[in-house]
């Protein structure tokens, strides 16, 4: 595909996603500025990045923390947000918490611990979302709805981070009742998690395939990679 075409792609693509997100939120009363779109740009070059951010997505996410920095540093003078939105290694921490400005697979206290640390004082705070492992799926990262209390009040109070919500990714399914009823359980351990913690204002919740079925449930930000750049190769 020449760069003409993939710009207009992906400029068609950015807006039908927008419109259904405004249209999900619509259908249940909320305002559609209340929820943030995140581009997945992982394994998507770096031109495509610039052609969204010229079409008004302001927000990136990476799964990837070598080839996410690379992007980073190839465009410096994009202001863009970049989320981390993979698993975590021990190893990977100082690159992730160097470059990037939100965190949503945290899972483990000692993950925070380092991400604080090696954050530098002189940058915003990493913004954080502790991720749920809703469907109890061995194959996937996040802490149980059981364990959340004990990690957040870990993570809360650590220096150069930010505690802002909570992530998860239910198992696939197109059933639309059953795909609300995954985001329904992270939105209800998210208010039992606000009583304590109610400063707390980030769910981090749906994809291409389910973002209506989130938006439903609350969630204020929506992940949403091949519908905006295409099917990856």
């Amino acid at each position: 595909m020449d760069s003409s075409s993939q710009t207009a792609m992906i400029e068609d693509n950015l807006a039908r996603v927008r419109q259904r997100i405004a249209a999900a939120a619509r259908a249940c009363g909320r305002n559609p500025d209340q929820i943030r779109l995140v581009a997945v740009s992982k394994t998507r070059p770096a031109e495509d990045v610039k052609i969204a951010f010229a079409a008004g997505c302001t927000d990136f996410g990476e799964n990837y923390v070598q080839e996410g920095e690379l992007k980073i540093l190839t465009l410096p003078r994009l202001k863009a947000r970049w989320h981390f939105i993979g698993p975590i290694q021990s190893n990977k921490t100082r690159v992730i918490a160097e470059h990037f400005d939100w965190i949503h697979s945290v899972d483990r206290l000692k993950i925070a611990q380092r991400l604080s640390q090696q954050r530098d004082d002189d940058a915003e705070p990493l913004q954080v979302c502790i991720q749920v492992n809703i469907s109890d799926e061995d194959s996937k990262g996040g802490v149980s709805v059981a364990e959340l209390p004990e990690l957040a009040a870990g993570i809360v109070d650590l220096p150069r981070i930010q505690l802002r919500g909570l992530m998860a990714i239910p198992a696939p399914t197109p059933d639309v009742a059953e795909q609300r009823r995954a985001f329904a359980a992270v939105r209800a351990a998210f208010e039992r998690l606000q009583r304590s913690l109610p400063q707390l204002d980030t769910l981090s919740m749906g994809m291409s395939a389910d973002l209506e079925a989130a938006i439903a449930e609350g969630a204020t930000i929506v992940r949403v990679g091949t519908d905006i750049f295409g099917a990856r190769t």
